[in-house]
């Protein structure tokens, strides 16, 4: 049977191997640049910041 510092070590070595793992995902992760939507609205995100009103009239997408 295994003791707690045996188990701490393993479980600090596979979270740093997970880390490790995350970052490199993270890097190689490209960011897709989406074209500019023409026609929409300018400002914030409005799904986003809840303004689903545009001059009084209200719209659901």
């Amino acid at each position: 049977m295994a003791n707690q510092a045996d188990i701490a070590a393993r479980l600090a070595e596979a979270a740093q191997r997970a880390n490790a793992e995350a970052q490199a995902r993270r890097a190689a992760e490209t960011k897709k640049q989406l074209p500019p939507e023409l026609g929409g609205p300018k400002g914030p995100e409005p799904t986003r910041y809840g303004d689903w009103e545009r001059k009084g009239i209200a719209s659901d997408f």
